[in-house]
């Protein structure tokens, strides 16, 4: 881990981001050039002393996982990211085999719907970004480690990621979300992790083993989506996506009919704190 580089390398892309660059006001008292420290880890999801320590070159050696969250907080090209981890001592994650980086015109994106529900995932369901409002409607999807990152795993392991969609819907979401792994299995092919989320879940879920032999295929979330929240009652929304044709990465961006109940609890979202469960998008 070369520590001086690292804070050096941190301290100049830090420099280099704007707060309209991530979707943050500028204010009338910036005198900062780029963002504050504060301001990157809230942005990376850690706190601000660990990132100080970082740039300060004093801090401990930064995990995967970690080294990932700073490249989607400063918006970090692939070729940036990759040095970012050689810097910390980590080899660079193989670009064929990892789909966990987020493209930084992507990320502008979703820095622009911070009032809206929108999320990064990967082709099996890994959550990569929220905004807070996708937090608040959703929790924090983000947090979870290994198998567990994968909504489809969560799906058939973990009763309680069912409880954002009404009971009679969950039938019909659970065909959907193994026929979507069906598509994501065929296009990776085997040790891709669409490959070790089936062998997984076919180990451990009769349910999914059922809906895996009747071969549906699915590439896409459906449009219009019923969803449940504990405070605002059932939700009827509109699930945009967008494909990142490079990544496979999808941002799903949750919208209503303007004038509509629906809208109205939406809007109510951006008073609402995160959710303390972690059900699945």
């Amino acid at each position: 881990m070369d520590r001086p580089q690292l804070a050096d390398f941190l301290r100049a892309r830090r420099a280099a981001l704007q707060p309209e660059d991530v979707g943050l006001p500028r204010g009338s008292r910036r005198r900062t050039a780029g963002l504050r420290r504060e301001e990157v880890a809230a942005l990376c999801g850690m706190s601000a002393d660990y990132y100080g320590r970082l740039e300060q070159g004093r801090g401990p050696q930064p995990s995967e996982p970690m080294l990932g969250a700073i490249a989607r907080g400063l918006h970090l090209t692939l070729a940036e990211r990759d040095h970012l981890f050689r810097l910390a001592g980590h080899h660079a994650p193989d670009r064929a085999a990892r789909a966990d980086h987020v493209a930084p015109a992507v990320l502008r994106i979703v820095d622009r719907l911070h009032d809206t529900p929108a999320m990064v995932v990967t082709e099996t369901g890994e959550t990569l970004v929220q905004t807070p409002a996708a937090m608040a409607l959703l929790g924090d999807q983000t947090r979870f480690t290994g198998l567990d990152r994968s909504t489809v795993f969560r799906w058939f392991t973990d009763p309680s990621s069912r409880d954002v969609y009404p009971p009679e819907d969950h039938d019909e979401r659970a065909a959907t979300f193994v026929a979507e792994l069906r598509a994501a299995y065929a296009r990776g092919g085997a040790g891709s992790r669409a490959h070790r989320v089936v062998e997984a879940l076919l180990a451990r879920s009769d349910e999914f083993a059922t809906l895996w032999a009747q071969h549906r295929v699915d590439d896409k979330h459906a449009r219009t989506k019923r969803m449940q929240h504990p405070d605002l009652g059932t939700l009827t929304v509109d699930c945009q996506t967008l494909l990142d044709t490079d990544t496979g990465q999808r941002l799903l961006v949750f919208t209503a009919t303007p004038g509509t109940p629906d809208s109205d609890k939406l809007a109510l979202l951006t008073v609402l704190a995160p959710r303390q469960s972690t059900p699945a998008p």
